[in-house]
């Protein structure tokens, strides 16, 4: 297939960041299929050989030559990859080489600097926004529920749970989430555990058609999943929120990082780097 690509990330930690990096670059792509394979803790001249007889034997069943990301730090072991039969970014080569220039010192070139444990105090902060959010998913709790940054609001199944556990996992937020229910609806009011808190309550809403889909999924052809009873409650979740003056944001057509980081950019918060 012409429009078919293979992509190697390729690293000498997790991947991450190299899959960060080509997600980002190959999203401007979108006439391309590109099948995507990471390959991890490569930290050896022998993972390194290893690497480069899959790449090649890759690129020898494919039309094209494949497309390797790569984000490995020991210059030998870059040296190895880059002669595989494929076009190859290499992290290092492209970012590290200018700053050192720039900067006029060397960089540390020390594996996994990108992801290590360099402060524990943000690593403890790190875990303790996560373990909060995690006891806090769909109003499961309302203990200690002044500490959290953020509380979500909206119906469910529109995109609370996951993006509250990005604001957790990526971001450091202690984050909250809880559902607006028919009950909430007749009563024309937020849940009273909320009420306290309205300065840290944000809304998410969505397409009642998409909740549909995703309830449809769920729970098919129940009440729940009715394109009636998800009209009616998207359509009252949104009047509730407004009444309240809670920001809101549409999550039918937006990613978990573009929701995560409006809801940053809207309520003042920093995003915590690791």
């Amino acid at each position: 297939m012409p429009n078919r690509r293979a992509v190697f990330y390729v690293s000498d930690r997790t991947g991450i960041t190299a899959e960060a990096l080509g997600n980002s670059l190959l999203t401007q792509f979108d006439a391309f299929e590109f099948k995507k394979t990471t390959i991890p803790f490569v930290d050896s001249m022998e993972a390194a050989d290893r690497t480069v007889a899959h790449i090649n034997a890759t690129a020898a069943s494919e039309q094209h030559r494949p497309i390797v990301i790569s984000s490995i730090v020991d210059e030998a072991i870059s040296a190895r990859i880059r002669e595989c039969n494929a076009r190859v970014l290499d992290f290092f080569q492209v970012f590290i080489a200018p700053l050192e220039q720039e900067l006029g010192v060397k960089s540390a070139h020390a594996a996994g600097r990108s992801h290590g444990l360099r402060n524990s105090q943000e690593y403890f902060s790190r875990i303790e926004a996560i373990n909060f959010t995690l006891a806090h998913d769909d109003g499961q709790s309302t203990k200690e529920l002044g500490r959290a940054q953020v509380i979500l609001v909206g119906v469910s199944r529109c995109g609370k749970t996951p993006t509250s556990l990005y604001l957790g996992l990526q971001c450091g937020i202690r984050c909250a989430n809880f559902p607006l229910t028919p009950d909430d609806f007749e009563r024309g009011a937020l849940p009273d555990s909320l009420l306290p808190y309205r300065d840290k309550l944000f809304g998410l809403t969505i397409a009642s058609d998409r909740l549909q889909a995703i309830r449809q999924e769920r729970r098919p052809d129940s009440t729940y999943s009715s394109a009636e009873q998800c009209r009616r409650e998207v359509q009252a979740a949104e009047r509730l929120m407004e009444d309240a003056n809670v920001p809101m944001l549409n999550t039918s057509t937006k990613s978990i990082e573009e929701l995560a980081t409006t809801i940053l950019l809207q309520r003042g918060l920093d995003r915590h780097i690791f």
